[in-house]
């Protein structure tokens, strides 16, 4: 119950509606315990003296305190969906919010289908738990209070026999609650496995076709599907006995009452009335009590739920902002790498990059090259702060960036990952993504500088064409290019590219490239850019080139600085273009 009382800070902006709605649970309860009293009237003072007058006042009376209980109730149900669904969308948001603000450490330890099932199934189940606050759980207790007041008052004698059955009761309840918990909790923990399947499935549908591989995704849904059947079963098979036996126990108390009460009144010592008053008043005790322990079940999946919801709300960001982050004032996009290292959190291995230290200047083009797995990606990341660096420090215009203003930075920077990532919209609508307020001059400008216009005008609508879920519509080359675009489009100050052309063809890249200096020129907009690829032919004409080999720096050069003097370098040309060109100077050493 702790996570549940912890998530109950989600209330606060409905406090009022929530004390509106107990009120009116209250009245409710009022209502309702007036009717067994009223019954007593009618069968003792009406019934039992032949008063017609007392039979039919009474009966009004009856009938006026279950309209009003009616109408308290659906009051109180209105206000208690109100509340419950404005949680439940609060604390979705919350959520989204902190995983909005996850670096790419916090999200490489979590998987979407995790994520997905804990914004929805999870805070479904905790929202379920307070609207039920609200109705049942609230109303059970007052009512069972109030009963065992009115059955004192009533039949001490009867009264005395709640002793044996409450006790009962309540070590049943924890019994189950300590039974229940961890169950629940491995189901969600199942649910997750089988939404991450599920995922994956539909993520990486084509390549499951090319690779004939149907019939073993479905023996991997099958067998994560069967396992949250059976712990769905295991649940269901305790609540199937906690059930039964607790409508036992209300079954055998008012057995007990009926023949208790029916002696007393045989000896003269209880009336009719107030013996069905009694039994009333028992089942209102015990039936509320046996209400609320049947909902342990759903309380116990509440609070396991809310565990999880917690585990990511209360998870600390490896990235966040510095205590007095500095924006950044007329940047000019010098970056400084200045003895960098990074390890991936909880690896044990060698680290991803080492050492790293190199400047490049405003302005300048930079290009990143090196064997899969050199730690080229790696290392664009860390400008954004996407990671934040294991050892050293990366200062943007001589400001270390971990002590800048996040959206300061990153708004400066644009990026074209590997993955080229589009939204369900339209084309236009993708462009300017990260500066929505653009024109559609300016989109199409960005679009032709990153060879995209062409082939967006031969689509059906244009500009305007719907690109599907992730982009789905579009080729691998025609997406890379839209990303492109969309970095362009918010004209940053440090540009990078981390292999966005591999799907261009060479003429493409080629124009590309001499479309982006011409548009940089011509908006005298001196941007550094910093381009990561696996072609040599992508980064021949960069200022400077930097081989990264096994996450240190192999050699930094100019592209004929490095053929006289890398024979890594040297490797990488001879194995994508031909023998090098001997330098000037002579052959090769």
């Amino acid at each position: 119950m702790r996570s549940l009382l912890r998530l109950s800070a989600f209330l606060r902006p409905y406090r009022l509606t929530a004390i509106a709605a107990l009120l009116l649970l209250l009245a409710m309860v009022v209502a309702d315990l007036l009717i067994p009293h009223l019954t007593q009237r009618i069968i003792d003072d009406g019934i039992a003296k032949g008063d017609l007058r007392v039979v039919i006042t009474t009966a009004l009376l009856m009938a006026s305190a279950a309209l009003l209980s009616a109408c308290f109730a659906l009051t109180n149900n209105y206000l208690s969906v109100s509340v419950s669904m404005n949680f439940g969308a609060d604390l979705r948001s919350a959520l989204i919010r902190k995983v909005q603000g996850f670096s790419f450490a916090e999200l490489d330890q979590l998987q979407t289908g995790n994520l997905i099932v804990r914004s929805t199934s999870d805070v479904t189940s905790v929202q379920t738990i307070v609207m039920l606050s609200l109705r049942i759980l609230t109303r059970a207790p007052i009512w069972a209070v109030g009963a065992v007041v009115l059955l004192i008052i009533t039949s001490p004698r009867l009264a005395l026999m709640m002793l044996f059955f409450i006790p009962f009761t309540i070590i049943a309840a924890w019994l189950f609650s300590r039974k229940a918990q961890p169950l629940f909790r491995q189901v969600q923990q199942r649910l997750d496995r089988l939404n991450v399947v599920l995922q994956e499935n539909l993520a990486g549908m084509r390549v499951v076709k090319a690779f004939v591989r149907t019939a073993h995704e479905e023996e991997r849904f099958e067998s994560a599907n069967q396992a949250l059947m059976e712990q769905t079963l295991v649940v269901a098979r305790l609540m199937a006995v906690f059930s039964p036996v607790m409508l036992l126990v209300l079954n055998l108390a008012i057995v007990a009452a009926v023949w208790i009460g029916g002696s007393a009144t045989i000896s003269g010592t209880m009336t009719v009335g107030e013996v069905v008053a009694s039994v009333n008043y028992l089942s209102f005790a015990l039936f509320p009590l046996l209400m609320l322990l049947g909902m342990l079940g759903p309380i116990a999946a509440a609070d396991a739920s809310a565990g999880r919801i917690l585990e990511i709300l209360d998870s600390e960001q490896q990235v966040g902002p510095a205590a007095d982050a500095l924006p950044l004032v007329q940047p000019q996009g010098r970056i400084v790498f200045d003895k960098v290292s990074f390890s991936y959190p909880g690896e044990q291995a060698e680290a991803a990059l080492q050492e790293i230290s190199f400047v490049a200047e405003a302005g300048e083009t930079l290009a990143i090259i090196g064997a899969t797995g050199s730690g080229k990606s790696t290392l664009i990341h860390l400008i954004p702060r996407f990671y934040d660096v294991s050892g050293g420090s990366i200062s943007f215009d001589g400001i270390d960036i971990r002590k800048l203003d996040l959206a300061s930075l990153r708004s400066q920077i644009g990026v074209a990952l590997q993955e080229s990532v589009l939204f369900s919209g339209s084309v236009a609508d993708n462009i300017r993504y990260g500066r929505p307020q653009a024109s559609d001059a300016e989109v199409r400008d960005a679009a032709k500088a990153a060879q995209a216009d062409d082939f967006i005008m031969g689509l059906p609508d244009g500009y305007a064409t719907q690109v599907g879920q992730r982009g789905i519509t579009l080729s691998g080359g025609q997406r890379q290019r839209v990303a492109i675009a969309r970095a362009l489009l918010i004209k940053p100050r440090v540009l990078i590219l981390d292999d966005s052309t591999s799907a261009l063809d060479i003429e493409t890249e080629i124009r590309l490239q001499e479309a982006l200096d011409r548009l940089l020129v011509a908006t005298a907009n001196h941007t550094t850019r910093i381009i990561v690829a696996q072609r040599i032919s992508t980064v021949l004409l960069a200022d400077r080139i930097i081989i990264l080999d096994q996450g240190r720096i192999s050699a930094i050069g100019t592209h004929h600085e490095l053929l006289a003097s890398s024979a890594v370098y040297r490797d990488i040309y001879r194995s994508q273009l031909g023998e090098p060109p001997a330098p000037a100077g002579g052959p090769h050493e």
